[in-house]
């Protein structure tokens, strides 16, 4: 092996989780996806010193072929994330975090971006532990001991205060001896709690709650300010967690590396990066890509209300088979596409014969994680990209599916380009009864460790928390499991009956199976 396919082998396997990775091993065959092509080339930047696009890996998916591309490829010109002073002063938002604090000043008792984390804890629980491993994450992460302020300018700001004790809230329902009558009581704590809203200004954007249903079972309800998480960080908060967790109840010392930078670090970063010619060539691909898009006409149950804001929210679940599955990702390996492209495209061909439309815009989050700095920190990372495709001309299966592919792929090149700055730039006038830029919502949940939860002597399991408002007017979430998909579809209650999203989730399940027969 060269020295440069050696690096490639070694960052495959740390991604991929797996023990050794050949010269010929093919990404996608070993489980990678879009998001790990991400990480893989944000470690490849680092180690490498080489701008590696998302773009290689699809198309030179063995370490191979890739060492073959990367030497036509130019040096990283992008400056790492760097440790900035702390002289007490306030420092900048991120360009997410601005948007969501200008939401919280429009509307700031609204539970709309609220993380909840619900927990099912079967085994006797140490509390003070529990406690004492989220104050050790409190003094950890940054993040969470910010307070998001008003500068003497008007400007938003945030300064990161000292660390603090973390004290869960214990409710206790043992009292409540018919069974039925206390799970239900148990859930109604959860769901309050999860909607409670925090004071931005104040700060402490974590609590713990705790209900004891009996002895050796409870629910911990974890809420954070999505200003402060985002989907990825569940997992670094569940992994530290557990160690955190572990060390305190054995009395040892805690078993973490040190964090290199911290959220406010990015943040400065992220304003000094998103300047001139590079912001210049990101606006000037999204504006090329999306001046003009449509609205998405969805065919309503309800008239639509004038403002947006607060719409309740339910879901339909159902499930792709493996069998079908296992076809759909054959067919997603011939064309060298990847799961999330081909299940975005079954979406948007339902999305097209509903809306009788054939330009169809689906927002989609991705991790912004493409900085190795940042991988293991808490925060708000996660960037949204509109993947917006032609349908026109009756195109097959594989050619439609072409066509998500390289729109996804120019949006992951082009990631780096905050959704905030985006509708600023393309969407002045805005609707308030509508999402800017797109109305529907495709999320393929693959974040590292999605579900890691686990302490030690106990059995713990994540729940939902009910009770939360709908973002989008529709969203399709997705994971695999078993070989199986598993979906949800999200919907606006105000807009549709719920026999509605019913009937479109089984077009979904018909359409899925019809392609993986004849794509």
């Amino acid at each position: 092996r060269t020295s440069t396919e050696h690096t490639i082998t070694a960052v495959w396997a740390e991604v991929l989780g797996v023990d050794t990775v050949g010269v010929h091993d093919n990404f996608f065959s070993l489980g990678g996806h879009s998001l790990l092509a991400t990480q893989v080339t944000s470690r490849l930047r680092k180690r490498l010193d080489v701008d590696v696009p998302v773009r290689a890996l699809f198309a030179a998916p063995t370490p191979a072929l890739l060492a073959e591309a990367v030497r036509e490829l130019g040096s990283a010109d992008e400056p790492p994330v760097v440790p900035v002073a702390r002289d007490g002063s306030p420092l900048p938002l991120s360009f997410a975090q601005q948007r969501l604090w200008f939401l919280d000043r429009l509307t700031p008792d609204s539970a709309e971006y609220l993380v909840p984390l619900g927990l099912r804890v079967r085994g006797e629980l140490d509390v003070a532990a529990l406690g004492a491993a989220f104050t050790a994450l409190v003094a950890r992460h940054e993040v969470l001991r910010t307070r998001f302020l008003t500068d003497d300018d008007g400007h938003p700001a945030q300064l990161v205060d000292a660390p603090w004790a973390v004290t869960p809230t214990v409710h206790d329902v043992r009292s409540v001896t018919d069974a039925v009558a206390r799970e239900r009581a148990a859930r109604e704590i959860m769901a309050t709690e999860a909607r409670r809203p925090f004071e931005l200004a104040e700060g402490r954007l974590l609590r713990v709650d705790v209900v004891r249903t009996a002895d050796d079972d409870q629910y911990v309800l974890v809420t954070l300010h999505h200003i402060v998480s985002d989907g990825w960080s569940s997992g670094v908060l569940a992994r530290e967690l557990r160690e955190l967790y572990t060390a305190e109840l054995e009395g040892r010392a805690v078993s973490l590396n040190q964090l290199p930078v911290q959220y406010a670090d990015f943040s400065v970063w992220q304003r000094e990066r998103l300047t001139g010619e590079f912001l210049a060539e990101q606006l000037a691909y999204w504006r090329e890509r999306l001046t003009g898009v449509p609205v998405l006409e969805l065919p309503t149950d309800h008239g639509r209300p004038a403002e947006r804001e607060g719409a309740e929210g339910d879901s339909v679940y159902f499930s792709v088979p493996a069998e079908v599955a296992d076809r759909l990702r054959a067919t997603a390996d011939r064309q060298g596409a990847s799961m999330f492209m081909t299940l975005l495209s079954l979406f948007e061909i339902v999305l097209a014969r509903y809306c009788r439309q054939d330009d169809i815009a689906v927002g989609t989050p991705i991790a912004g994680r493409n900085r190795a700095e940042t991988e293991d920190l808490i925060g708000f990372f996660v960037n949204t990209l509109v993947l917006r495709t032609d349908l026109s001309g009756d195109p097959s299966f594989t050619e439609l599916l072409d066509r998500v592919k390289d729109t996804a792929l120019g949006a992951y090149d082009h990631q780096d380009l905050p959704f905030e700055r985006l509708v600023d730039e393309l969407a002045p006038n805005r609707d308030l009864s509508r999402n800017p830029l797109f109305q529907t919502m495709f999320v393929l949940q693959n974040t590292p460790d999605a579900d890691p939860w686990s302490l030690p002597g106990l059995t713990v399991e994540q729940v939902g928390v009910g009770g939360q408002d709908a973002k989008f007017d529709l969203q399709l979430t997705a994971a695999e499991s078993g070989g199986e998909v598993l979906a949800a579809l999200e919907y606006r209650t105000d807009l549709f009956e719920r026999s509605t999203i019913e009937r479109m989730a089984g077009h979904i399940r018909t359409l899925a199976a019809s392609v993986a027969d004849t794509p």
